[in-house]
């Protein structure tokens, strides 16, 4: 948790003030630093548990999780469950939007969805997966992704991501939404705008026969330019991936400039989740609990996240 007067302001923005004439003016918001003295890994956050009756991943149970090229097939068992998986996560989401406000806290909203997840019949992915202790990724303005949820209430003003991922009957349903809280100045609003932007025209890139490539330079030529202008660019710290029996596996999503070669074939399925950070400094750093990835500069990042399969005809959005 940090000291919520410690807020980030460049060009001497202020609340309300218009940022349409400055493309270096990212606004007033609270930065999300780690709590001092530093507490290293996460051994310390003990992890909720979850009935019995209910699968978990083979990773939580020990086991190596089976790895391939990210095509499941059409037509049968296979899809019926990774499209079942995929909607109970968007429900999740859904239903996690709806806790956003001020005065909550991400843990608060991390029980919730726990609970919603496992009163449906389905594993919450992120839990105990590579020891990451809660159901779902909270991350607050500047920090990318991978928040792990505490006691920090949220504050007007705040922008925040909720990555959603349920394991239901042998699959995953993965999918993220990044929501304002209460009065979120224009730069804030404007860089969620754009989020949601990049993941349409990443998505509209889709199809069997396309480039993978088309995804990510899609993404690169709708932030080329200003947008209400302002400036956005996408983290390359993080990657779409393919999703089914597995949480992660190829084919690797880039979000930025690329010539991956691959093509997308009937059964791909995968995420789209673009991590877009306000201005062109896109570095990044990982704080002591090895997860929380926050940008260097500490200006705000948003995401947005939907689970794609190729079908023969076109491309179905699963958490749409």
């Amino acid at each position: 948790m940090q000291d919520p007067a410690y807020t980030h302001r460049l060009h001497m923005a202020k609340k309300g003030e218009t940022v349409l004439d400055d493309p270096t003016n990212l606004g007033t918001y609270n930065v999300i630093i780690p709590e001092e003295p530093y507490t290293f890994g996460v051994k310390h956050i003990l992890p909720r548990p979850v009935p019995p009756h209910i699968v978990p991943p083979p990773y939580v149970r020990g086991e190596a999780e089976e790895k391939g090229n990210g095509i499941i097939p059409l037509g049968g068992i296979e899809e019926e469950r990774v499209r079942q998986a995929a909607a109970l996560a968007r429900d999740a989401r859904i239903f996690a939007g709806t806790l956003v406000k001020s005065g909550i806290t991400t843990e608060a909203i991390d029980e919730l969805v726990h609970e919603f997840i496992v009163d449906h019949g389905a594993y919450p992915s992120p839990l105990l997966y590579k020891g990451f202790p809660k159901a779902v990724c909270t991350s607050v303005n500047n920090i990318i992704a991978h928040g792990i949820p505490d006691a920090r209430p949220l504050m007007d003003g705040d922008i925040v991501n909720i990555d959603v991922t349920v394991y239901l009957n042998g699959y995953h349903g993965d999918t993220s939404q990044t929501y304002l809280v209460g009065n979120v100045d224009e730069a804030g609003r404007l860089l969620c705008e754009i989020t949601n932007a990049a993941l349409a025209v990443g998505i509209k890139a889709c199809g069997p026969g396309r480039h993978f490539r088309d995804i990510g330079n899609s993404i690169h030529e709708l932030l080329k330019r200003p947008y209400h202008g302002q400036e956005f660019s996408t983290s390359p710290s993080f990657t779409g991936h393919g999703i089914a029996t597995a949480f992660h596996t190829r084919p690797w999503i880039y979000h930025t400039y690329n010539e991956e070669p691959d093509v997308m074939k009937p059964g791909h399925c995968f995420t789209i989740e673009p991590p877009i950070i306000h201005g062109h400094d896109t570095r990044s750093w990982i704080w002591p609990d090895d997860w929380t990835a926050s940008t260097e500069n500490c200006a705000r990042s948003a995401q947005a996240e939907h689970m794609v399969l190729i079908t023969e005809t076109g491309a179905d959005v699963l958490t749409a």
